[in-house]
């Protein structure tokens, strides 16, 4: 077990992008609220990170996990203490002799449409110009507005959100998507157009969400981590990292997820809602499924497993197997 002087405060890695750091700070401030614990701020440069800053895109790939793997390895070398990710960043696949310690409550999964404001009295996908050029790098966004919008075309844009802003109004772009999330943090929620709601745009699997993870066998930190975490949000995102995990989809497929927790307390049954696409947009694989509360968290009942099954059974293995044949790692 890692043992740790009282006095030495909690070390807490976090990326240099400014969603990161704020992020971050947010929860440092909330676990020395809750703990008494203070907490240092250690940046781990990442090469994702390098890229975003030169406004060029991370390799592709399903383990890639780029804004990810550096802050497991400075835990595993006990350079930090703990590290707070994008939970939709996060393998499925957990690294050696780490745990995910908790998972905040969740902020607004949804996406965000931001208009160029050239483009006055335009509020909505419907109401972009046609062949409007929209900015998103994601399979699952691309394949969500050509879904509505065959006529739309689709241009990646990389760098941190500042960056994607100013290149949306110096003209590369007519409208821009990102995370309602990461914009609400940044104290950028005004630039929002309209948050799209998930029957037209459903999130990423743990969209919204936090993940501060930290060495299995600390178990000092683990403790003051817990009190963060909060279980409705933990269940949800579990299901909807479950469904991607089996349906071997990875973070480049066009696979967009949404659990959400229904019923009165005590007798809470979680719905989960499981879409996948072709990068095209035409073929619509989309199922949803419930189980109570209570037999998710004794492992009774693996939801995101049997959705993802179900979404197998009727051809999801063939749209996410094409897409990560054409979508460029």
């Amino acid at each position: 077990m890692t043992n740790r002087t009282a006095t030495r405060p909690l070390r807490m890695g976090t990326r240099a992008s400014a969603l990161a750091r704020t992020q971050s700070g947010a929860a440092a401030a909330e676990i020395t609220r809750a703990t008494g614990h203070a907490v240092e701020t250690v940046i781990v440069r990442t090469q994702g990170d390098e890229l975003s800053s030169e406004g060029k895109a991370p390799p592709g790939g399903d383990e890639a996990g780029v804004f990810v793997r550096a802050l497991d390895e400075a835990l595993q070398r006990n350079e930090i203490d703990f590290a707070v990710h994008s939970l939709k960043d996060v393998p499925t696949v957990k690294a050696s002799g780490l745990v995910l310690a908790a998972v905040p409550a969740r902020a607004d999964a949804r996406d965000a449409l931001v208009v160029a404001s050239r483009h006055a009295g335009v509020t909505s996908i419907a109401a972009l110009p046609k062949g409007a050029r929209v900015a998103t790098s994601s399979p699952r966004r691309v394949s969500q507005l050509l879904r509505i919008r065959p006529d739309l075309v689709t241009v990646a844009m990389a760098g941190n959100v500042d960056t994607r802003l100013q290149r949306l109004e110096e003209g590369r772009a007519d409208a821009l998507i990102l995370a309602c999330a990461g914009l609400d943090r940044l104290g950028k929620g005004a630039v929002i157009t309209r948050r799209l709601e998930p029957d037209e745009m459903l999130g990423a699997p743990a969209q919204g969400a936090l993940g501060i993870g930290c060495r299995a066998d600390d178990a000092e930190t683990i403790a003051a981590l817990k009190t963060m975490d909060h279980q409705p949000t933990r269940v949800a995102a579990e299901a909807e990292r479950e469904l991607l995990q089996f349906l071997r989809g990875g973070c480049r497929a066009p696979v967009g997820a949404r659990g959400f927790l229904e019923g009165e307390e005590g007798r809470q049954t979680l719905k989960l809602t499981g879409r996948v696409l072709s990068l095209d947009g035409r073929e619509c694989l989309e199922d949803e499924m419930s189980a109570p509360l209570a037999d998710l968290l004794s492992e009774k009942i693996f939801l995101g497993r049997a959705l993802a099954e179900r979404l197998l059974a009727r051809g999801a293995a063939r749209l996410i197997d094409t897409a990560r044949e054409r979508t460029p790692r």
